[in-house]
């Protein structure tokens, strides 16, 4: 072999067509798993009739409104979620006090379940979008404050007190010191609050019945309509994936100098 000559070898196959792929196979397997018997098709239907169900679904003004009214529950949980977190995040991790004055209390609070808040959110607000907000706002805050005080305390201490030695005020400090190192904790955060807060709108919606997917889901559970709660089911698989993918996206545009993201692109 000549030297400095690289071997060519097979190309590989482009991600999103290895997920098609897979999602091809688990449509087929649904379809026949029922039909060999393994499985009581009143239990788990086939594709096909899944695949019918949402088309009918997705006739009805009633499927719109509560997708609508879960998007909604969704963003403003999670937009109050990003905001408190990054706020609160900056300030504590930049104050030393806070920060080990709050230490404790973050560990203990953290691991609280959400869904342990339903008879709270119930008692407070009843079946309104308040009470599964209340959950969404609690579970996405620990993802984005865990991370924005990482990135905080990533911040060079040699560049700190530099900027502490030149009388930076603390606005300063913030956008040119603290700011540029926290925002891939923050993106981070971002992504994984995302996922955490679509899960509990849908989760509270089931269990409280707030308006929403997951409140079209346990009725149809309830009913015996089978094939019509799968088909919901999709859609809450499809909604999780589009806001994995909104959320990527978005830590893209928002890091395109990251050398992580240039590095990306990079073969």
């Amino acid at each position: 072999m000549t030297a400095g000559v690289r071997p060519v070898g097979r190309r590989a196959a482009p991600a999103w067509l290895l997920g098609t792929a897979g999602v091809a196979a688990l449509l087929v397997v649904l379809q026949v798993v029922p039909a060999t018997g393994l499985v009581n098709p009143d239990f788990l239907p086939p594709t096909t009739e899944i695949l019918a169900a949402l088309a009918e679904r997705m006739q009805t003004p009633e499927f719109w409104a509560a997708l609508g009214d879960t998007l909604v529950t969704w963003i403003t949980g999670l937009a109050i979620s990003v905001v408190a977190g990054v706020v609160l995040g900056v300030v504590i991790g930049m104050i030393p006090f806070l920060r080990s004055a709050t230490a404790s209390t973050i560990e203990f609070l953290r691991p609280v379940p959400s869904v342990a808040l339903i008879p709270i959110a119930v008692l407070l607000w009843g079946t309104g979008m308040q009470a599964t907000l209340l959950l969404v706002v609690y579970a996405a805050f620990w993802q984005v404050l865990v991370q924005v005080l990482a990135g905080v305390q990533d911040v060079d201490p040699v560049a700190s007190d530099t900027a502490r030695s030149y009388r930076f005020s603390v606005l300063a400090r913030v956008r040119t010191l603290v700011w540029p190192t926290a925002l891939p904790y923050v993106m981070t955060g971002v992504r994984l609050g995302a996922s955490v807060a679509l899960i509990l709108t849908v989760t509270g919606e089931m269990l409280i019945g707030t308006p929403g997917i997951g409140k079209l889901l346990a009725v149809a559970r309830e009913s015996g309509a089978v094939p019509s709660m799968y088909a919901l089911v999709v859609v809450t698989g499809l909604l999780g994936v589009a806001v994995n993918l909104l959320a990527r996206a978005l830590e893209h545009r928002a890091l395109f100098w990251h050398p992580a993201v240039r590095g990306e692109g990079i073969s």
